[in-house]
């Protein structure tokens, strides 16, 4: 056979070797297409993983029904802290009691300790709405990061853009993608229940760049280097992702893919309980992917669940009570200011690989703050009102400065109570209390309580 004829003859062969060759390059070029056009030092991959994991039995939820005097005081004393720390040239509140800065997420808190204070008959119409259109109009007017959303966190006295200390920084720190999505629910409420407020909430909307912080269904953060370039980078984890996303979704925004809870979720045994967890390593990705009982709270009393938080959200629960009959511990673990270095902690079921681990954002181990979070006891129980809810409560129903209001927690090493009072831990209160009574907080229709709701003794205007 002469090399023409074996040419002819392999004919086949080499047509399926060219076009393998010219499948490698055009994946190749995509590769190297999508490396440039992604913002973020991490890759975004998309994994196809269905949890194996049989969704559980639901938790029965509870029907809504009126607090009683005790739990009416118990709100009073959340408030007490929105009173005393509300500045009267910004109509912000601090994050912290008497530090006078605020992120985005805190900003969020307050707006929701607002909504719920008015159902709750704690002020009345008039204070309720010169409250709104003050913050409103304080948050159409902040320097953004770049022209483009607000800052990290701000003084809630000049509003100038600062960093995490409170010291100003010109040109900001960047801005939280999670943050931004839990502001967009009070929003949301209000667009939907009180619309005299519609236009101030536009007014603010306006002015940010929703296609900076969404792309392809991704939520996207911006942060500064040491080289002062800003760097964008996917936000999110497991249950923290998909509760922020479910806000961008009724602007009627593609978040697609950050409210995908089968991505990256895995199933890890923590006390007899397979917990969803975040496969994403902290190491790789550069971002913990606690576990903890905020997001799930904050779902169920906010949202009212879907079908697969509710899962979600009852397997963290179960695995705080299971550890509790293993060790005697009440256990109801969250993210809390606490009163001492390193002044903020991780409680979590799970995180970096360890159950029960708890951690510093640096990443640190803080295991000797490891302590019962007050707002998650309140949450947890709202949500399930269980014998084992109850007992939470009994563990931190005496924990408050009447005057000053909540504390964060107490130790589990010594009993102590951790003493910081935040903005967070009094709204969430404020907001389990509202949904006793009311039901989820984000509905297209306000709850009819006028004329059936007892008034509370010492309304504030």
């Amino acid at each position: 056979m002469t090399f023409k004829e074996g040419l002819i003859a392999a004919r086949s062969q080499i047509i399926f070797l060219l076009g393998l060759i010219a499948a490698f390059g055009v994946i190749i070029t995509l590769e190297q297409h999508q490396a440039t056009e992604t913002p973020s030092h991490v890759v975004i991959a998309v994994q196809s993983q269905t949890p194996s994991v049989k969704p559980r039995s639901p938790i029965p939820a509870p029907a809504p029904e009126p607090l009683n005097a005790q739990e009416r005081q118990w709100a009073a004393i959340a408030w007490k802290y929105f009173d005393n720390n509300v500045q009267s040239a910004t109509g912000l509140v601090n994050s912290v009691d008497s530090y006078s800065a605020s992120t985005m997420w805190d900003t969020a808190s307050y707006l929701m300790a607002l909504i719920s204070a008015y159902r709750l008959e704690l002020l009345k119409q008039e204070a309720f709405d010169r409250r709104l259109t003050q913050a409103f109009g304080s948050l159409a007017r902040l320097p953004l990061f770049g022209e483009q959303l607000p800052n990290k966190s701000y003084n809630t006295t000049s509003l100038a853009m600062v960093d995490y200390t409170n010291k100003p920084v010109e040109k900001g720190i960047g801005w939280s993608a999670i943050d931004l999505g839990r502001l967009l629910v009070p929003f949301n409420i209000i667009v939907w229940n009180y619309p005299a407020h519609i236009d101030e909430v536009k007014a603010i909307l306006r002015r940010w760049r929703f296609d900076r912080l969404l792309r392809g269904g991704v939520l996207y953060g911006a942060t500064v280097n040491s080289q002062g370039e800003t760097v964008y980078v996917q936000e999110g984890r497991l249950g923290y992702e998909e509760y922020a996303a479910k806000s961008f979704t009724l602007l009627g925004l593609d978040v697609f893919v950050a409210l995908k809870y089968e991505d990256f979720t895995q199933f890890i045994d923590i006390d007899g309980v397979p917990i969803p967890t975040d496969s994403r390593a902290p190491e790789l990705y550069e971002a913990h992917n606690y576990i903890v009982s905020e997001p799930y709270l904050l779902d169920g009393i906010e949202f009212g669940w879907d079908e697969t938080s509710r899962d979600f959200a009852s397997r963290v629960y179960e695995a705080q009570y299971q550890r509790f009959l293993r060790l005697g511990i009440p256990t109801a673990v969250s993210e809390d200011n606490i009163d001492q270095p390193p002044y903020f902690v991780y409680n979590t079921v799970f995180t970096n690989g360890k159950a029960w681990n708890c951690i510093a954002e640096s990443g640190e181990d803080a295991s000797a703050f490891r302590s019962l979070s007050t707002k998650a006891a309140f949450g947890w129980h709202t949500l399930y009102r269980t014998s084992y809810t109850k007992l939470l409560i009994d563990k931190v129903h005496d924990l408050f400065d009447p005057e000053r209001g909540w504390y964060s927690g107490v130790y589990e090493a010594d009993g102590r109570p951790n003493k910081s009072i935040t903005a967070n831990t009094n709204a969430i209160i404020l907001e389990a209390l509202a949904y006793k009574q009311f039901g989820k907080l984000v509905s297209f229709q306000a709850p009819a309580f006028r004329d059936s709701t007892p008034s509370l003794a010492g309304a504030h205007q």
